[in-house]
């Protein structure tokens, strides 16, 4: 099974919520730790290089098997 290589940017606020950026998806984790090099050069990156994840996905695959609670509205909802 082909496997790619996911980089996301995270930024954690004071008050618990967060910033993600879908950085970009790589062939291997060669490429994508090339991009994470890249970019901790750049304004604000440069400033939380902690944020950067690189996570490996089989294609064809589903990743999130369970329902969800929507956090928005307190988490009070059943999971879908």
């Amino acid at each position: 099974m082909t496997e790619v290589f996911v980089v996301q940017h995270v930024h954690e606020f004071e008050d618990g919520s967060e910033d993600v950026k879908m950085i970009g998806v790589y062939p291997d984790r060669a490429s994508a730790e090339a991009a994470v090099e890249r970019l901790s050069l750049q304004p604000g990156f440069k400033d939380c290089t902690e944020g950067f994840h690189v996570g490996a996905f089989r294609l064809g695959e589903d990743h999130w098997t369970s329902g969800y609670v929507n956090a928005f509205d307190g988490g009070e909802d059943e999971a879908r």
